[in-house]
């Protein structure tokens, strides 16, 4: 049998990326071949706080000061 698979080398083992099916300590022969790093460069800031899942009140961004430091935006003007 052989397959492909995508796995990550962690210093000291490989990490497949993906499941595979073979019985504990079944012998294998590996091929490395390195694969280029995958950038996150598209994961935008919005992107990424949303997915921090943070809650607060409803008017924390017209509020901010106040919930920083505990005293009221000054209004420029």
């Amino acid at each position: 049998m052989s397959t492909t698979i995508d796995a990550t080398f962690d210093g000291n083992v490989f990490r497949p990326a993906e499941p595979v099916s073979l019985a504990p300590n079944t012998p294998v022969r590996l091929t490395i071949q390195t694969l280029p790093v995958k950038s996150d460069k598209g994961a935008s800031f919005l992107r990424t706080a949303r997915s921090l899942n943070l809650e607060g009140p409803p008017d924390w961004a017209s509020q901010l000061d106040k919930y920083l430091y505990g005293e009221e935006a000054t209004g420029a003007g």
